[in-house]
């Protein structure tokens, strides 16, 4: 393996070869968690890797069978309701620092967040469920730009503290509902050591190769923490060093003989880029700033062979969705009708048709 075809290597550990047919639950359990405060894009990132279209995605995130609440880092992710449980005992105490923070300039401690939690429960009990203005207007927490802030923080610690994830959408609009009314608590739990060790397995094999500095980057855990869990998994996964820089990945990795030539159009903020703390594998660095920017924000993008080539974006009409494209290299109309090939897959997605500009 070399370092050009760690992108390869990556396309088919993250299910975008789609050698196996999937459901969206499994998709997302094979990834461990998913990026997913762009609620739309990342219901696309879970449809680019299997063949079920929006509305089925959205019915398996509306009967639970997909949670999507805060884990991992201090955003949205989408998670299998198998792992809600150990995942959230695992990562929710790191992540919990910052809405401890956030609550700090509202004059909220961890006693006063356990206050509202219990508003909360009793609002929400009887799968009830509620969008965030609704629970806010219910707690008397008035609406402007500073209160959302607090709202924001009050509702992400009830997420880490696994009372509540998301609810069945009302119309286009997010509600929250009781996680143990979506979910029930497993029998058993995992030690800290067993769930590091689990969730270590489960990013290498789905986003491998990848290095240490990677895997704590997406986890959150810092790097000396994530080379014990390294440590214990190291028998059940393979490893290569490429340019002085060790990369892991699982025993089930694709062949050389196994490429082949595809084009992917990839939702923002999806699992191929945004997993790991360094891109050039798949991105070169003098285009990188035109697909994400210093602070966070990525662009959806255009995949050839596993490199990105250009970015993308659509605008939903009444009949039809608008696709407008920018490549990073002058581009001939014979190669981009090939090309444009590759929306093929998010026009059966959307189930509507596609109308490229």
């Amino acid at each position: 393996m070399t370092h050009p075809e760690i992108s390869h290597y990556r396309l088919a550990s993250q299910k975008l070869y789609k050698t196996t047919p999937c459901s969206p639950q499994e998709i997302v359990q094979h990834l461990g968690a998913m990026q997913a405060q762009d609620y739309a894009m990342a219901k696309w990132a879970i449809g680019s890797r299997c063949d079920s279209s929006e509305k089925e995605i959205e019915e398996a995130i509306n009967s639970a069978k997909i949670i999507r609440t805060h884990i991992l880092r201090p955003t949205w992710h989408f998670v299998a309701s198998d792992d809600i449980y150990w995942m959230l005992d695992l990562s929710a105490p790191q992540v919990k620092r910052f809405t401890a923070s956030a609550g700090k300039k509202y004059g909220y401690d961890e006693k006063k967040f356990d206050q509202v939690n219990t508003k909360i429960e009793k609002l929400l009990t009887g799968n009830n469920h509620l969008t965030r203005d609704e629970i806010m207007q219910e707690l008397n927490i008035k609406k402007s730009s500073s209160e959302d802030f607090l709202s924001a923080a009050i509702m992400m610690n009830a997420e880490l503290d696994g009372l509540v994830c998301n609810g069945k959408m009302k119309g286009k609009q997010i509600t929250y509902a009781l996680l143990e009314e979506r979910v029930s608590k497993p029998k058993f739990k995992l030690t800290k050591e067993e769930a590091l060790s689990k969730l270590a397995k489960r990013y290498f094999e789905s986003h491998g190769p990848a290095t240490l500095t990677d895997f704590s980057w997406w986890s959150g855990f810092p790097p000396t923490t994530c080379k014990l869990a390294i440590n214990a998994m190291e028998l059940q996964l393979n490893s290569i060093e490429i340019e002085n820089q060790t990369y892991w990945f699982g025993n089930n990795i694709i062949k050389d003989s196994d490429f082949r030539e595809s084009v992917h159009f990839l939702p923002a903020f999806d699992e191929i880029l945004i997993s790991y703390k360094t891109r050039e594998a798949s991105i070169l660095s003098e285009h990188q700033s035109k697909a994400f920017t210093n602070n966070g924000i990525f662009k959806p993008i255009i995949l050839e062979n596993g490199k990105v080539i250009g970015i993308w974006k659509r605008t939903i009409k009444k009949d039809h969705a608008k696709i407008e494209t920018q490549f990073f290299h002058e581009t001939e109309s014979h190669k981009k009708a090939i090309l444009f090939e590759g929306i093929k897959a998010f026009e059966n997605y959307l189930e509507t048709k596609i109308v490229i500009e």
